[in-house]
């Protein structure tokens, strides 16, 4: 009687840690999942705050510009070195912005970790 009282302990410890790891890994992946969407946030912000600096900045430094340029220079000579400049710094607010959204960075990595840690420890367990 002995060993199958032990044995149904055992069984109990056994199944009150799986529930407690299980809790514990969703946990771990809402409080991921939380840090990742704030992550997607700030990578949207960025996009629509680089597009609309470049929007903006087409609209008024195209036109103050060129003016000021064709003064020493033709205007068509103008109008291409204000767009250079400006399709410059619109490419480099898309890339950051863009960077942040890729789906590499975006996976819940410690919590997959963390699941392959603990079924590698159950394994070496049975």
């Amino acid at each position: 009687m002995n060993s199958t009282t032990t044995m149904k302990d055992t069984i109990r410890e056994l199944i009150a840690d799986l529930t407690l790891l299980l809790r514990q890994e969703i946990s771990l992946a809402r409080a991921e999942a939380g840090e990742k969407i704030d992550q997607i946030q700030n990578g949207f912000i960025a996009l629509v705050a680089g597009l609309l600096i470049a929007f903006c900045a087409l609209l008024v430094l195209v036109q103050a510009l060129v003016v000021a340029l064709a003064n020493i220079m033709p205007a068509s000579v103008a109008s291409l070195a204000v767009g250079i400049v400006l399709a410059v710094i619109s490419y480099i607010s898309v890339t950051s912005g863009s960077r942040q959204l890729k789906p590499e960075n975006l996976a819940p990595k410690r919590t997959m970790k963390s699941v392959r840690e603990s079924a590698e420890r159950m394994k070496e367990a049975s």
